[in-house]
């Protein structure tokens, strides 16, 4: 009835601190040693209530759980003093804290720089050390003892930016203890308590948890300072309030600062994005400027010559100046095709390209129309080369049509050509080979950019291209590009 109970509390935590609130009584009534087991549970669900459920149900619950912790402390014939009040009440309050501190009241530390985490834990452990270490034997513990735990509040410091709540409750902890055993030391203490509530102050935003610090140093303050036989004045009074005051201010002040600095990298970046994305749309809009530019200039002149030679079609409808005509007029329309998925391109570069025929096919009208035009074609296409990735028998097919153009470019008609593709280790094997030009010629115009496209192209896929004069006096251009995921290749 005891333990069974905790499986709910991440789910049902009210009606646990309920159950067990009034079994803490009954147990004391029956069993005094399972009522200490039922009085931490009860602490332990309080805190889960506190950390997920709202004020207005955690104040009469933690009510409910002081009154539980009374009945337990009460004992017959014996009073109920001031002291057993004080810590029934306190027993209820410190897990609801600790639960609504877990909340999330303090802001995730990214800051990489350990230099302040380091700077804070040489200065503790000097201050702590240098301030304390004369009185060490003073008091009614060991030496090595008193030595420890002043190094070790030193040290602590050095977490206190990334774990403020547990610093302060170790160093309040200390405190009390330097106050109880070693008085000597306190005030050395109440120093490396108010540093602690500096940094919760500069680390926790929540005005909140900011005043419910401030009433605790307060309270370790006046502990620490004044004695059984002070006299409590006015002045006194304010000049300790102030005094506790001055972390928190500075505390406060340091975590703005340090707000308005995140605040402002948090500005520039979202700034560089917003240029980045702005830079991106204007290179868009060029874009699509030069592609409609594109489209207005070669569409004509290629529209034209297209119309031409369709009307000189209908005046020579026979013969081979008639088929050159058609081929001409063929080409243009193609062109045309492939100019509009280009520039489809140049306006989305995101959006993949349309294939507008079949990459096998595309290779074939190209060696038909080449042979058309005198060059002496040889293709051999390997069928395994239709397992290849689509982009890469695509990019092949640009590529056997730029090689062949090339060669009727420099070489001239009458010249053999062997165009193959293959499947190898390396991937898919394109390669166009010429022999020696029949006659010496003179080359047509060239822009020179067309084996650095293909090479472009090739390196692009993440493959390699070669090409130069072979030792029969032709010219052989070799491209492997990958094709992972073909079988037999690598």
């Amino acid at each position: 009835m005891t333990g069974l109970p905790m499986a709910l509390v991440r789910h049902r935590p009210a009606a646990v601190v309920a159950f067990l609130a009034g079994w803490l009584v009954v147990a004391d009534q029956v069993a005094p040693f399972t009522a200490n087991t039922v009085q931490m549970l009860l602490l332990v669900a309080l805190g889960a209530l506190a950390h997920g459920a709202s004020w207005r149900l955690v104040v009469p619950l933690a009510a409910l759980a002081a009154v539980a912790t009374g009945f337990n402390l009460a004992d017959p014939g014996i009073a109920f003093t001031r002291n057993a009040w004080f810590y029934s009440v306190g027993a209820a309050v410190v897990p609801v804290i600790v639960g609504r501190y877990l909340r999330g009241t303090v802001r995730h530390l990214d800051e990489p720089d350990v230099t302040p985490d380091v700077l804070l834990a040489i200065g503790g452990v000097a201050l702590a050390v240098l301030g304390t270490w004369t009185d060490w034997a003073e008091g009614s513990v060991p030496v090595w003892v008193a030595g420890s735990l002043a190094v070790i509040g030193g040290l602590s410091l050095g977490v206190a930016r990334r774990l403020p709540g547990i610093v302060l409750v170790f160093q309040t902890g200390l405190l009390m203890a330097a106050i109880q055993y070693l008085p000597q030391v306190s005030t050395t203490c109440m120093v490396l308590a108010l540093i602690a509530v500096c940094v919760f102050a500069m680390r926790v935003a929540s005005w909140f948890w900011i005043g419910l610090v401030y009433l605790l140093a307060a309270f370790l303050a006046s502990s620490a300072i004044v004695r059984g036989d002070a006299e409590i004045t006015a002045v006194r009074v304010v000049v300790l309030m102030a005094m506790v005051a001055a972390p928190v201010a500075i505390g406060r002040y340091l975590g703005a600062r340090a707000s308005a600095v995140e605040s402002e990298r948090l500005r520039l970046r979202e700034s560089q994005r917003l240029a980045i994305a702005q830079l991106r749309a204007d290179q868009l809009a060029e874009r699509e400027r030069i592609a409609r530019d594109v489209h207005d200039i070669v569409a004509h002149h290629v529209g034209a010559m297209v119309l031409r030679a369709g009307a000189a079609r209908y005046a020579a409808p026979e013969g081979p100046v008639a088929d050159a005509l058609t081929d001409i007029r063929d080409a243009g329309h193609q062109a045309l095709e492939d100019l509009r998925g280009l520039l489809d391109v140049l306006r989305d570069p995101e959006r993949a390209p349309a294939l507008l025929a079949d990459p096998a096919d595309v290779v074939r009208e190209s060696a038909e129309r080449m042979t058309a035009a005198g060059l002496i074609v040889e293709l051999a296409l390997d069928p395994r080369t239709e397992q290849a990735p689509l982009v890469a028998r695509a990019s092949a097919a640009r590529i056997v049509q730029e090689g062949l153009t090339n060669v009727l470019k420099h070489a001239g008609p009458g010249t053999p050509v062997r165009v193959s593709l293959a499947v190898g280790d390396g991937g898919l094997a394109v390669e166009v080979r010429n022999g020696r030009p029949p006659v010496t010629r003179e080359s047509l115009p060239s822009s020179g950019q067309g084996l650095a496209g293909m090479r472009e192209r090739a390196r692009a896929l993440g493959g390699t291209l070669s090409a130069g004069p072979d030792a029969e006096g032709g010219w052989r251009l070799a491209v492997t590009l990958p094709a992972r995921g073909l079988r037999g290749t690598t």
